[in-house]
């Protein structure tokens, strides 16, 4: 409110140094520069002399430009003072600096909510290194997140605005965890029209929303309550297995998930079998299963003398720092 205050407070401004010097010079007939000279000191009441002998019809003028311009310049140093005090001026800063930091990144991830489900999206991806974008518009959620380091906009994820804003161009994924399945709808939907190369993952509270879902564009649809009920049944019948996935996930001293890392034609590690990729050697690291391009299954438990090629996805379970240096690279030729 404040911003458009002072840019109207601006143009006011502006409009009275250009209608004061006229005037003059219209009616006194005085040069340019004792024309603006004489209205900057009327303004700004500093009582200095009349430059010339005013006419009454300069007198009249004048009196409308004290009146006129005084109450603009006054009215705008109090609202400027305001917007200083009231913090608006630090915000404003601040959201600079993040939309900068925002416009600079590539291939992160976008997430649409900032409710119970996306803070652990939030938490998993902060652990994992990964860059991503908050979208948020109760204002109340935004104060939890103050004092992180990722950028966080106050606004309505389902607004094309919000969605540019947070770099959908530049993203590769989002996740939309809002409320209602019809708000998640349209954030598919408004996504994939915006970037139709992105991957998003909605949140379904209906089990009969997510085909709504899948067919506005959504390339994988979680259902809590589904998940949930699994979770259940697995504490019954493998609590062990469970125990030590909440182990992996949950541990503070070290990072361990479950990683894909894909073999480009450019990467050091394609035409190369996994014992000459040193990766079975690392200690910390271990090969799940290979993804190939031709298929939709996996090779699981792959050989030593198993040949790499381009398209394939490893999938990885070991530190996540040590992940992300092998992605590292595996990536450097290409």
């Amino acid at each position: 409110m404040h911003i458009k205050k002072l840019a109207a407070i601006s143009t006011a401004l502006m409009i009275v140094f250009m209608t004061g010097p006229i005037g003059y010079m219209y009616i006194e007939r005085w040069s340019l520069l004792d024309a603006l000279y004489m209205t900057v000191i009327t303004i700004a009441s500093v009582g200095f002399m009349e430059v010339h002998p005013l006419s009454p019809g300069g007198r009249i003028f004048t009196m409308f430009l004290i009146l006129g311009g005084t109450g603009i310049l006054v009215y705008g140093v109090s609202t400027l003072i305001a917007y200083i005090v009231e913090g608006e001026l630090s915000d404003a800063l601040r959201r600079r600096k993040m939309q900068k930091k925002i416009d600079a990144m590539r291939g992160h991830f976008i997430i649409c909510g900032a409710g119970q489900t996306a803070q652990y999206i939030i938490e998993e991806l902060t652990k994992t290194g990964r860059d991503f974008v908050v979208i948020e518009k109760d204002t109340e959620k935004k104060k939890l997140y103050e004092n992180s380091h990722f950028p966080i906009i106050v606004g309505d994820a389902t607004h094309n605005s919000m969605l540019k804003a947070a770099g959908i161009g530049n993203a590769s994924g989002l996740v939309s965890a809002l409320s209602s399945d019809a708000e998640n709808l349209l954030v598919v939907f408004t996504a994939k029209r915006l970037n139709s190369s992105i991957r998003v993952i909605s949140k379904a509270v209906e089990e009969e929303s997510e085909q709504k879902l899948r067919m506005a564009g959504a390339d994988s649809v979680v259902m809590p309550n589904f998940i949930g009920g699994l979770r259940m049944a697995s504490e019954l019948i493998r609590p062990s297995v469970v125990n030590f996935l909440d182990v992996m996930l949950r541990s503070r001293d070290r990072t361990i998930r479950v990683e894909e890392m894909e073999i480009s034609g450019g990467s050091g590690f394609c035409e190369k079998t996994l014992q000459e990729t040193g990766i079975p050697e690392m200690r910390s690291l271990t090969v799940v299963a290979i993804k190939r391009p031709a298929t939709d299954g996996y090779e699981f438990n792959p050989p030593a003398d198993t040949v790499l090629a381009a398209g394939d996805i490893l999938i990885l379970i070991g530190e996540t720092s040590e992940i992300n240096r092998l992605k590292r690279p595996a990536d450097a030729l290409q």
